[in-house]
Parts: structure tokens; sequence; C-alpha cells
């Protein structure tokens, strides 16, 4: 097979971020061919993979315009009214909410599956995009007029820019010639869906503890997702448990304040590794998502940057097609890079600095993480400042 084929925009990847930005670029008249590693028949009803996303009032809008949120299951979004961050076991609790803009909610909870089921469901359905599925890319090449992609069975794509979204060990990136730091936690993150006798309240808590960390986020009806991250040595014991085994655990690490827990569905785990991209941007060549920035999930902006990053580049793209610009040219592409580099490593950098700092349980340690959080429980602005990241920087108007 030697097939040549020719499009707007060749997309490496068919995750959420690679499908939004093909459904981006075709309201701008673009069109995009995805290219997807796994089968396309493997995208339509993605398994469920443990994994709930946190979604800002942004990342909403975005999903919104792209035609996704009406796709997902309306009984499976989750508002998050509050978040309780605990130290230890210290008594201090610093609470967080969305009113300082004007939200009922901080963001919404969803499961990762439907994200993608969503995606993929209006990627599909939308003229000027195509999904190539068994698609594995083993070539990049570029020259003045344009990018070629080429597939390991002979078929290839040439489009003014390539746009890798496969992944924080995107294998395009590598390809593209591009590099990022990896950071790896040394810890493994395992996520179960739970259901238990109290009512959440809409409420997630994050529990830094002395050994490991736990987080119960609410889910809907008396179910919340209970994500344990803990040193990688230590998992394979937690994962070995039985479910009734693991339910108690959880259940007496998270103080009864559920009530009764039970596991709901299969355990997965996780390797924690972040990943931030030494360029978003190269000669013909753009990367976006978790190929971009691969984020800790402690403070759930992953999904959400790799959303944000498309509005951007898709808003560079439409305005460079607006203007019969080249959609490869260096200056469209030096634009996106500013705007998101500016907006995520700041808190790439913060977050893992906060990970780092409540996951040592050195006694220094300790006491740092105390006087942290009783200083952020007095500093309203600071906690202002904080919420308005997990909603996304976006503003209630009083009419709305």
């Amino acid at each position: 097979m030697n097939d040549l084929h020719t499009t707007d925009v060749a997309i490496v990847g068919a995750g959420p971020a690679g499908l939004a930005l093909a459904a981006a670029l075709a309201q701008a008249g673009l069109r995009s061919t995805v290219l997807e590693q796994n089968s396309a028949e493997s995208l339509v009803a993605p398994p469920e993979d443990g994994r709930d996303i946190a979604l800002t009032h942004r990342a909403r809008a975005i999903l919104e315009r792209l035609g996704h949120w009406d796709r997902l299951p309306a009984d499976e979004i989750a508002p998050l009214k509050r978040a309780l961050v605990r130290n230890g076991a210290s008594p201090l609790v610093l609470p967080f909410d969305g009113q300082a803009d004007g939200h009922e909610a901080l963001g919404f909870l969803v499961p990762n599956h439907r994200l993608r089921e969503a995606a993929y469901a209006a990627a599909a359905a939308t003229p000027g995009v195509e999904i190539v599925g068994d698609a594995k890319v083993t070539a990049l090449q570029r020259d003045e007029q344009a990018a070629t992609v080429r597939l390991a069975d002979g078929r290839a794509w040439r489009a003014p820019l390539v746009v890798a979204a496969d992944s924080r060990f995107s294998t395009t990136r590598r390809l593209g010639g591009i590099g990022a730091h990896l950071l790896d936690f040394g810890r493994t993150c395992i996520v179960v869906r739970m259901r238990h006798e109290e009512d959440h309240e809409n409420t997630a808590h994050e529990c830094f503890r002395y050994g490991n960390t736990l987080a119960i986020l609410p889910m809907a009806g008396r179910q919340s997702s209970a994500v344990v991250t803990l040193k990688s040595d230590q998992a394979p014991e937690w994962m070995a448990l039985s479910d009734e085994a693991f339910a108690l655990r959880v259940e007496e690490h998270f103080d009864r304040r559920l009530g009764r827990m039970d596991v709901a569905a299969p355990r997965h785990a996780y390797p924690l590794v972040a990943a931030y991209a030494t360029r978003f941007a190269g000669p013909r060549f753009a990367l976006v998502g978790d190929a971009a920035v691969g984020m800790h999930p402690v403070t759930a902006h992953g999904y959400n940057f790799g959303l944000y990053g498309v509005e951007v580049l898709a808003r560079e793209l439409a305005r460079a097609a607006r203007d019969r610009r080249d959609l490869g040219d260096a200056a469209v592409l030096a634009a996106y890079e500013r705007e998101h580099r500016m907006r995520t490593l700041p808190i790439y950098l913060g977050t893992n600095a906060i990970v780092r700092l409540f996951t040592d349980d050195t006694p220094p340690a300790k006491l740092v993480r105390g006087a942290v959080l009783k200083a952020a429980s007095v500093a309203a602005p600071l906690r202002t400042l904080i919420a308005r990241q997990l909603t996304g920087g976006v503003r209630r108007s009083a009419s709305a």
C-alpha cells in the first residue's frame, strides 16, 4: 500500500484532545484527518477505565461549543460544589467553592470513558473530519510546502500542519524532534468507583495522609471515585486485596465520613508521570493535550489544559485561514506556544512543588505542610485565587 492523501491538518491521536481539535477546526471550515493507532471501532464505546475527570466551567463551555457536552449522559454528570483539603491528622480543613465567581459549583465530574465516547461521536458526525483507525505513525517529514506523516502500512497523509495528540509519552512528539521533561513521581494511583451510605453532598475531599494520599470525588448518586496515591512498591499489595478488604481500608482511612463503603467497579492502577514538552511547536508541527502538558492529577488541570490548548490553537489556525496564511507558518504557531505556555507553566511547576511537599513525610516537611495549610486557611484572597483556577477563571454574570 502506497497511498498519499491530503488534508488541511493531520492530527495524530484520537483521544479527547485530538478529537476536540478536529471538531474545532471544522467549525472554522478546515478539514482534518485524525490518525489513531487503535481501531476506529474501539473508539465508539471505550471501556470504563476508573478515571473520572474534573471539568472547569471554561472546559464545559468549550465542550458545549464543540457539541460534546450534550452527548454526555446527564445522569453521569456530577456537579462539584465544594472541595475540602486535609493534612495528616490535623483537624484543620481548607475549603474551596465557586462562590467567588458566582458559581454554585466549582466544576463537574464526568467519567473519562464517557468523555471519550462523546468526543468520538461528535467528531465522527462532523463534516470535514476524517478518523482513520489502525494508523500507526512511523515517520514525519517536512519541507517548505507541507509535512507528511507516514504509517507502518505504507499509507501517508500530507498537510500544511501536523499536530501530535498522542499522550504524554508521545511517539509523534519525538519524531518531530521535540523533547519533554518527564517527572516520575515513583507513585501509583489506584482508582475505583465506590458506593457509600451517607450523602457526599457533592463535596470532594483531598486527604494528604502520611504514607499515602486519598481523594474522594463525588459522582452521581451515592457513589464516589476513590483515588489512592501511594509509593509504587506498595501498590501491588493494595491491588491484591479483596474488594471487601479494600473498601474497609478506604473507609477507615476516610474516618468513615461517608459511612459504610463498598467497591462498585473494578480497580485500576496508573503510574504517575508528569510531562512538559520543551516546545509546543516546531516547523509545521504542534502539540496539544498531554503531548504538550501531562499534569499530576492532584489539581485536576490535565484534561482542562488540553481543552484550553485546543481552543487557542484552533483560534490561531482559524485566523490564519481567514487571512489566507499558511497554517504551518511559524508566527501562527508561535502565538499558540506563547499563550499556552504562559497559562500552563506556572501551574505545572506549582503543582509539582505541592505534590513534593505533601508527599514528603519527614519531620521538617510535616511542619511546613501544617504551616502552609494554616496560612492558606486564613488567607481568603489566596483561596479565592486557587478557586478561580479550579473553575477555569470564568465568572458567572449576574443575569446568568
